[in-house]
């Protein structure tokens, strides 16, 4: 049992980053119904960005006392300023003559613009993995037999804190309400007096720039980067978002710690190289029997 319990908080450590770059995945495609297969780079290409902004303030270890919050917060809002600028840079140039496309066009723009991403950093930062400098301490506390560490706990609370922020604003102010309405009809949205492009590119930037805080999380979580991380996060991601029901919010969270909670079990207690198969054998399943996901809403085409 405490093998079971120390697993479950090491799944939910992990499925807090998955959680928030699945925001990003859910967001987007709630408001133009694009799987922008991007946004795994975007979230590799903050922790690029996080690992510049930790050299130039000179910090290659731990820091402690106050200077520590001041370059976490200054670091992470960098991050997200980049991330969520180049994914307004990218809906620009890539996506937005692609609206009224074929579905299958914008698709693979999206793949192209992934590739182009993972050549630009391999390009900046070279082939091979990189340390990424361990700012946090990490010190343990105990919850009866379980071990929690100061890293674990900062991803779980700021994913979750990020989930209730981006709620918050999605309902409670008038450019969320702009983006529901986006959602639901582009071209009523338009003739009520909406501008959808500003509403679209905003989306990107606000979704990306979640990708840039994850992928500083991520940075100070596992200890290194490299360019093409964001294919195999993306891809859970983007499960995630799928399996807690893509277009909502709230299932893009549970999603994120279901996958972290499978993998990590599934690794103790069967083998590391079947993880992938039960995470993915859960959501055929899940889709069979519930094809929305499990918060997601059966909604008729738009036409």
């Amino acid at each position: 049992m405490d093998v079971f319990l120390q697993q479950v908080i090491n799944g939910l450590s992990l499925g807090g980053i998955y959680a928030l770059i699945a925001l990003g995945y859910t967001m987007v495609y709630g408001i133009i119904e694009l799987i922008n297969f991007a946004h795994g780079d975007v979230y590799t290409l903050g922790t690029f960005f996080s690992l510049a902004v930790l050299t130039l303030l000179g910090v290659s270890g731990e820091v402690h006392g106050p200077a520590l919050i001041g370059i976490v917060v200054l670091t992470i809002a960098v991050a997200m300023l980049l991330c969520g600028l180049t994914g307004v840079i990218i809906e620009r140039l890539a996506y937005r003559r692609l609206r009224n496309a074929p579905r299958l066009a914008p698709l693979i723009t999206a793949i192209g613009m992934s590739f182009i991403l993972e050549n630009i950093m391999q390009y900046w930062r070279g082939p091979s993995p990189i340390g990424f400098p361990q700012v946090v301490p990490n010190p343990t506390f105990h919850l009866g037999p379980v071990e929690i560490g100061a890293k674990q706990l900062l991803v779980i609370v700021l994913a979750v804190v990020m989930m209730i922020v981006l709620q918050l604003f999605i309902f409670n102010t008038k450019l969320g309400k702009a983006m529901r309405a986006t959602a639901q009809d582009r071209d009523a949205a338009q003739l009520m007096g909406i501008n959808i492009n500003t509403t679209i590119a905003l989306t990107f930037l606000i979704g990306s720039a979640l990708a840039g805080a994850a992928g500083f999380v991520s940075g100070v979580y596992y200890g290194s980067t490299w360019f093409f991380n964001g294919f195999a996060a993306g891809l859970k991601a983007f499960t995630a978002a799928v399996l807690g029901g893509i277009g909502n919010l709230a299932g893009a969270m549970l999603g994120g710690f279901l996958i972290g909670l499978i993998e990590s079990l599934t690794t103790q207690f069967i083998s590391d190289q079947w993880s992938n198969v039960v995470v993915f054998s859960v959501l055929v399943l899940v889709l069979i029997f519930r094809p929305s996901g499990l918060l997601g809403e059966s909604l008729p085409n738009k036409v």
